[in-house]
């Protein structure tokens, strides 16, 4: 791991962020780009290109600047290598624009979650860069993450599509010499037989080198509710599943997952795009 991303809005969710990646980075010896965002106000988009509005420019991209420099000089980064960006595009898109330009190997990012009619009608940051980063994406909340050995809960139905996303949490758990914990959802929608379920984990790690870790066979009402509930029970530090990145009619019929533990899960949740 060379590159790690920090998206920040200087709230304290992107602080917690900065505090993981710091962690990720001390044990891999990788650089962080922290990126800040600069959203002009719509009111402001025509001066951008027009001399009216370039002091005022000028004054946001001085004030972002200085305050990212505060954050670079944070206890916790030291002997981290913290490069500043400030970027003038909405959060989100710009954010997958610059995974285009730097060879990013992971990012991390602050969330509170949201819910009700704003998660319908306007969906979070977060949520649409787990929907469309090719890039894992590791999601802190307001809890700490325990990154000596930690228990990452992987819940997947073992498919082969989820081989290859599946190797990239080896690589990543053996850096933390974590314990993975594999986890079947079973639910009256998507039920499977403890024999079945079984037989398809077995044959699914039969083509891993794996040491430490654990299955499990879990029912639930749905698959979100089981993955909370399962990761609660067993009190895993983090949880860990693969997202198809939908779009378009065929996310807003079909949902994700993912970006629903993204939003309502209290755990840190990382993403592995199929």
């Amino acid at each position: 791991m060379k590159l790690i991303l920090v998206p920040t809005d200087f709230s304290p969710h992107a602080e917690n962020a900065l505090k993981t990646a710091a962690e990720i980075a001390k044990k891999t010896d990788a650089e962080i780009l922290l990126l800040h965002m600069l959203e002009i106000p719509s009111q402001m988009n025509d001066a951008i290109t027009g001399a009216a509005g370039i002091p005022e420019i000028m004054l946001f991209i001085k004030k972002a600047n200085e305050i990212l420099e505060e954050n670079t000089q944070r206890e916790f980064l030291k002997g981290i290598t913290v490069t500043k960006h400030v970027k003038f595009e909405k959060a989100s898109e710009g954010i997958l624009t610059f995974l285009k330009k730097y060879e990013i190997d992971l990012i991390v990012m602050g969330s509170k979650g949201i819910s009700g009619i704003e998660e319908i009608l306007v969906g979070s940051n977060t949520e649409k860069i787990v929907r469309q980063s090719n890039v894992p994406v590791l999601v802190v909340k307001n809890n700490k993450i325990n990154l000596d050995q930690p228990n990452i809960v992987f819940a997947s139905d073992f498919s082969a599509e989820t081989k290859a996303p599946f190797q990239k949490l080896i690589d990543f758990s053996k850096i933390f010499d974590a314990k993975l914990t594999l986890v079947t959802i079973c639910t009256p929608n998507s039920f499977k037989s403890t024999i079945v379920a079984r037989k398809m984990t077995s044959e699914f790690i039969a083509n891993f080198n794996l040491k430490n870790y654990t299955t499990h066979l879990y029912n639930d009402t749905n698959v979100e509710k089981g993955i909370i509930n399962f990761s609660s029970e067993i009190d895993a530090d983090l949880i860990a599943l693969c997202t198809h990145g939908r779009t378009g009619l065929t996310h807003f019929f079909t949902g994700s997952i993912s970006e629903d533990l993204v939003n309502h899960a209290v755990k840190p949740v990382l993403t592995f795009k199929i």
